[in-house]
């Protein structure tokens, strides 16, 4: 099965892990695609500031936007992970495995990185997604309930991640 997931409760969390995996995983040489995610908290803010990652070598994109100290609702903004896709698809050819930060409103929409994750298991690689509670039972519809939910370990994720590299390299 190349496809697999992480959902700690938890905010943060599960970028945190995510996070902690793919830099050791660029140690290791795996050639990386995707996001990773990090939060910056604000205290003048209910939200925080919400930036990713493009792997290997992408920019660092901003996908929040701050709508004042009262804000409440979401605060994606929905054109900054568009331009987030476009940086993660010019970047997956050389890509061993693809992490994907969260599978989201957007991607539970069909859009956001949904295409991303599609193409990539097209071709066979391996993906690692990051999903919260509210859209699981979303994203194992988009997944037909082929995919592995794997353990808040680091290293048990990270052995899945270097195992299904090593076995496409066959």
């Amino acid at each position: 099965m190349n496809l697999a997931y992480v959902s700690i409760e938890g905010r943060g969390k599960t970028d945190l892990l995510l996070l902690d995996v793919a830099t050791r995983l660029e140690a290791s040489g795996v050639r990386l695609g995707g996001t990773v995610q990090s939060n910056t908290e604000r205290p003048d803010r209910a939200k925080c500031d919400m930036d990713l990652r493009v792997l290997p070598d992408g920019p660092v994109v901003r996908i929040s936007e701050d709508r004042g100290g009262q804000a409440r609702g979401c605060i994606l903004d929905s054109g900054a992970l568009e331009q987030t896709v476009f940086e993660v698809e010019r970047r997956m050819s050389g890509a061993e495995l693809l992490i994907i930060n969260k599978f989201g409103k957007r991607e539970a929409e069909g859009k956001g990185l949904v295409t991303v994750i599609a193409a990539a298991l097209a071709q066979n690689r391996p993906v690692l997604v990051g999903v919260n509670g509210l859209n699981l039972p979303l994203f194992l519809d988009f997944c037909a309930g082929e995919t592995l939910r794997l353990p808040f370990d680091p290293d048990h994720v990270l052995a899945w991640c270097l195992g299904h590299c090593a076995e496409r390299a066959l």
